[in-house]
C-alpha cells in the first residue's frame, strides 16, 4: 500500500483513498489560496474589459447603434484589442469581437465598425 501525502503540508493522509488533505485546516488553506489567485488574475482581466467597454460606450453615446471610426481614435484611448469577451464570425467571414454588449470589427486597415448589441428581455 502506498502512502498518500497531503497537498499542503505533505503529512501522511489516513482514511478514505480519495482524500487529498490531511485535515480541514489544510483543505481550507488550499482552497482559500486558490480563490485568491483566481481573483487576482480575473480582476486584472476584468479591469481591461471594463475599460474597453467604457471606451466603446463613450464613442457610441447612448442612442447610436452603429458607428464607423478611425482605428487611431481607439489607439489614442488605449483600447486593448487583445481582450474581448467572445467573438462571432458572420456569414461573410467577418469576425466580430465582443466586449459585453458591444461588438467591433476591422472594417478596413484604418477603420473600425462598432455596434451596440441590444439584449432581448
Amino acid at each position: 500500500m502506498t502512502t498518500r501525502k497531503c497537498k499542503v503540508c505533505s503529512n501522511e493522509i489516513t482514511g478514505r483513498t480519495d482524500k487529498l488533505f490531511c485535515s480541514t485546516k489544510c483543505k481550507n488553506y488550499y482552497h482559500l489560496n486558490l480563490r485568491k489567485a483566481t481573483k487576482q488574475a480575473t480582476e486584472q482581466i476584468d479591469k481591461i474589459l471594463h475599460r474597453n467597454r467604457s471606451i466603446l460606450l463613450e464613442l457610441m453615446g447612448k442612442n447610436k447603434t452603429q458607428i464607423k471610426i478611425k482605428r487611431i481614435v481607439l489607439e489614442k484611448k488605449k483600447f486593448n484589442y487583445l481582450y474581448h469577451t467572445h467573438l462571432h464570425v458572420n456569414s461573410h467571414g467577418k469576425t466580430f469581437y465582443y466586449v459585453y454588449d458591444f461588438a467591433w470589427m476591422s472594417f478596413s486597415d484604418d477603420e473600425i465598425l462598432i455596434r451596440r448589441v441590444r439584449q432581448v428581455n
